[in-house]
């Protein structure tokens, strides 16, 4: 069954304070790791004229670039490296539960780390495009009783994402766990192939649907708010 305490890898004492090493932490490091070292080995030796690695990479760059320009618009471009590193990033630990591990994202210190990033990069845009004077008077738009609302919709975005996000991916994990219990008791048989359809869903799925509905909440919230 699903183990909702973190799996302590290694305890790091620092003066009176023990920093403790998570696997999921551990997993969050390796996972980084490996997708750098991927971008470093593939962007190397580019040409003017692309070979098929080279088309990849470029199809993958003009999709994340078209859907930063579509849905925030031109004189945002300067995000498409956050959005596609944080897209491919969530992606790749939602999908670690395919390798029998516990994604990451089910720990809602993981999520809420995302969540803050997201968080600062949205206020910090709008104050460094709108000067911060035109930043806190959004607050009383369209008219000054609104600004209780404005503030409580404002600093309730890195709550709505965390929640969203852990909910749905500690969800998925828990449903799988519970067909596998299930299936074990009716023959070890039966656990080789009925769990691929929902692998296959709760995992592949909901984790692209979970990363789209961050990256697509990221994206609006620091246009909205820069325009507010």
């Amino acid at each position: 069954m699903v183990e909702l305490d973190p799996i302590i890898v290694y305890k790091v004492p620092i003066g009176g304070t023990t920093f403790n090493i998570t696997l999921a932490l551990v997993i969050e490091w390796i996972v980084l790791v490996i997708i750098a070292a991927a971008c470093i080995i593939s962007t190397r030796n580019l040409k003017k004229i692309p070979d098929k690695k080279q088309t990849v990479l470029e199809a993958i760059y003009e999709f994340v670039n078209n859907t930063v320009v579509d849905n925030m618009g031109e004189s945002f471009k300067s995000f498409v490296p956050y959005i596609g590193t944080i897209g491919v990033y969530l992606l790749f630990l939602n999908l670690i539960g395919l390798l029998g591990f516990k994604p990451p994202t089910m720990n809602i210190n993981v999520v809420i780390s995302f969540s803050l990033m997201t968080f600062l990069l949205v206020h910090g845009t709008a104050i460094k495009r709108v000067g911060f004077g035109h930043y806190l008077g959004g607050y009383a738009k369209p008219f000054w009783p609104m600004l209780p609302l404005n503030i409580l919709e404002r600093a309730i975005l890195p709550v709505s994402l965390s929640l969203r996000l852990f909910g749905n991916i500690l969800a998925g994990t828990v449903l799988v766990e519970l067909i596998y219990y299930a299936l074990h008791h009716i023959s070890w048989f039966a656990q080789l192939g009925i769990p691929i359809l929902f692998h296959g869903y709760f995992d592949i799925f909901d984790g692209l649907i979970q990363m789209v509905i961050f990256v697509m909440l990221t994206m609006i919230n620091i246009k909205i708010t820069v325009e507010h």
